[in-house]
């Protein structure tokens, strides 16, 4: 007769490494030897409309380095593909599971999945443990002194860098002193791991996709380019920004160090981090943003939704030449800059005006960087509809953008090769009556 062994169990999700990994640390300094599980959910899985989606690549790539790391240790990890419900009940089949560790996420989706199967462990006697380590705060700590959250992002980024620290009376100069920037070092305690021969990955193809050729961006960042964020990061044709989006959503970087090193070297990175927690926190207080405009008034837009025009920008031919470039690049190498980002979201709301739930659904589908909070938030801003959102009539001019930040066209030239040619279509809309059409249906709908 096979005994099961006894093992404490790490649940990894969107913290894919080994090393200052908070649960898992907090794992491996319980009694019992530790067994890592991760989990293809289908429930995600089954949702993606492309078969090469590069985030699944990636995430597979990341499990098989971190499971050829554990094999060194005489170690292995679980990898199995299927609804979390359904996979749980045979992991308490295969293992005498003492307590389940994880890290918290704070999605309505992951919230929902997490309480289903914390209640069929509790059943079964077995403590399901969730640790903060994605975000530096949770979403119910930087509140009003009322108890509500905050819905503007200054006064909460200003309270959020108070609370770094015991004593509010510190000065935000010590930032990278703060104690919420400890490490967990989960990677000093690698004897602890429970030893089994290794088990294999299923593969893409068995899980139905296929290989990417999207490049990853690195998961290093030298000072240099966080010490000059602050004057480079609008300018798209220069190398001005991290690209560190898609290591911060699946955990590959540890948001700690990251944000420890930008507190001393730049605040303005910093504050682009504090923005990823304003809208974790929103998302987590107003679950109903995901299809609803936080300012419910907006949901009153008598959108056009002509699906000539999205698809024409969905493949960056709208005849202007930084969105095009930004629909272009996002559409090759599954990244936008930030600052066409915000013009080509604009360009679809308040000039042709399309709903920014299209938008959002195909930022959704292209970008490797893809978070939901941020996603959606940065959709309501760019539509007017959200938190701290740019007034429905400031309405970015796109011409007037692409002299501003990319005045010589070396980015619009990467992209977009046949401008300044007859093969590059003309504007699919004028600018001066895009802008009097947003206004009226915007001044209609809103006031």
């Amino acid at each position: 007769m096979n005994l099961k062994p006894s093992v404490n169990i790490f649940w990894f999700r969107r913290d894919l490494r080994l090393f200052d990994n908070r649960g898992l640390f907090e794992a491996l300094s319980a009694e019992l030897p530790v067994q890592c599980v991760f989990i293809f959910d289908t429930e995600i899985l089954d949702l993606l409309e492309d078969k090469d989606d590069a985030r699944v690549h990636f995430i597979h790539d990341e499990l098989a380095k971190m499971q050829s790391d554990l094999e060194e240790l005489g170690a292995t990890l679980d990898v199995r593909h299927g609804k979390p419900a359904k996979v749980w009940k045979q992991l308490i089949g295969d293992y005498a599971i003492g307590k389940v560790y994880s890290n918290l996420d704070f999605e309505p989706y992951a919230l929902h999945r997490d309480r289903e199967v914390s209640q069929m462990l509790e059943q079964e006697g077995i403590g399901f443990h969730g640790f903060l380590d994605h975000l530096i705060f949770h979403p119910e700590e930087v509140l009003k002194d009322d108890g509500n959250p905050y819905v503007v992002f200054t006064p909460y980024s200003r309270i959020w860098k108070r609370a770094l620290f015991d004593h509010k009376d510190e000065m935000p100069g010590q930032l990278g002193g703060s104690r919420r920037f400890d490490a967990y070092p989960s990677e000093g305690k690698q004897d602890h791991f429970y030893r089994a021969g290794p088990k294999a990955l299923p593969s893409l193809r068995q899980m139905g996709f296929t290989e990417s050729k999207v490049p990853i961006p690195s998961r290093e960042v030298d000072d240099s380019t966080l010490r000059d964020y602050k004057d480079l990061r609008d300018f798209p044709a220069k190398k001005g920004t991290s690209r560190l989006g898609i290591h911060l959503r699946f955990g590959t970087v540890s948001v700690r160090r990251l944000a420890r090193r930008a507190s001393k070297l730049n605040e303005t990175f910093l504050n682009e981090l504090i923005w990823r927690e304003f809208y974790a926190m929103i998302l987590y207080h107003f679950p109903r943003v995901v299809d609803n405009a936080f300012r419910e008034k907006y949901d009153r837009i008598q959108w056009r939704n002509n699906e000539a025009e999205f698809e024409a920008w969905c493949a960056g031919k709208t005849g202007y030449p930084l969105v095009d470039a930004g629909m272009r690049q996002l559409n090759e190498i599954g990244y936008m800059h930030n600052r066409v980002r915000m013009v080509a979201a604009s360009f679809l709301t308040k000039h042709l005006l399309i709903d920014w739930r299209w938008g959002e659904a195909y930022f959704a589908r292209k970008l490797l960087d893809f978070e939901l909070a941020s996603n959606n938030g940065g959709w309501q801003w760019a539509a007017g509809s959200g938190t701290d959102a740019a007034p429905y009539f400031r309405i970015f001019n796109p011409e007037s953008q692409l002299k501003k930040f990319d005045p010589e066209l070396k980015y619009v030239k990467e992209w977009v090769p046949e401008y300044g040619t007859d093969e590059y279509p003309d504007p699919i809309v004028e600018h001066k009556f895009a802008r009097e059409r947003c206004l009226r249906v915007y001044r209609d709908a809103v006031q």
